[in-house]
């Protein structure tokens, strides 16, 4: 890690991978936080300079017994989005139980779960390239070893709220926005179901490693 920095002076764009659910290693073994644990410090690293990209699991690779699911996939990649990533790379070579070099495109399930988290940034690629709104809402989550993490937008006169549940837990999480009185609708996007909120505070369950995007 500490060559690093150095490697950040000589590049445009920043990237690196690690695969949590595949990772031979025991203390990475299925701990998808690393994912954005490594954005974070390439955003820190580059002090916010450089255009961060980062590399998703969404094969065995080289694991024999384990497999990315399509919701993990989904975790990992609005994890690594909220943590500053700006460029979404897929890992889809596969050595287990034959190599395949593109076996993402033999994987029904997974191609259409990357399919459809690919239209959804696309479709809010508008909104993910303006300003983060620092401060703006702030997140509490009733279960602690279940952290929720978040990222607040402004386009179009509308407020965007991304969130991701960080650990293999469940929890009830308590959204803060500043500045808003009275009853509001909030939106939960393509989840076909809104939230009320009550003077800027509304709350809403995750499950583990669940995204919620309003």
């Amino acid at each position: 890690p500490e060559d690093y920095p150095e490697y950040i002076k000589g590049c445009d764009i920043v990237s690196f991978d690690i695969y949590p659910v595949v990772h031979r290693n025991p203390e990475i073994a299925g701990k998808l936080w690393y994912v954005a644990r490594g954005v974070e410090r390439l955003v820190k690293w580059s002090e916010g300079k450089k255009v961060v990209w980062n590399c998703i699991e969404c094969t065995r690779i080289n694991s024999p017994t384990q497999k990315p699911t399509p919701h993990q996939v989904r975790a990992e990649v609005w994890m690594s989005i909220i943590h500053g990533s700006m460029g979404i790379i897929y890992f889809v070579h596969e050595w287990q139980p034959r190599f395949n070099e593109s076996a993402l495109l033999d994987d029904p399930e997974m191609l259409s779960a990357v399919n459809e988290i690919n239209k959804q940034i696309t479709s809010l690629a508008p909104v993910l390239c303006s300003p983060t709104i620092k401060g703006a809402v702030t997140v509490s989550s009733e279960n602690k070893d279940v952290p929720v993490a978040v990222m607040t937008k402004e386009y179009g006169g509308s407020m965007y709220i991304f969130a991701v549940g960080m650990r293999d837990g469940s929890t009830r999480a308590t959204f803060t926005v500043k500045e808003i009185s009275g009853e509001e609708d909030v939106e939960v996007l393509s989840e076909n179901r809104t939230i009320t909120s009550k003077n800027g505070i509304f709350e809403d369950t995750f499950e583990s490693y669940d995204v919620h995007l309003y």
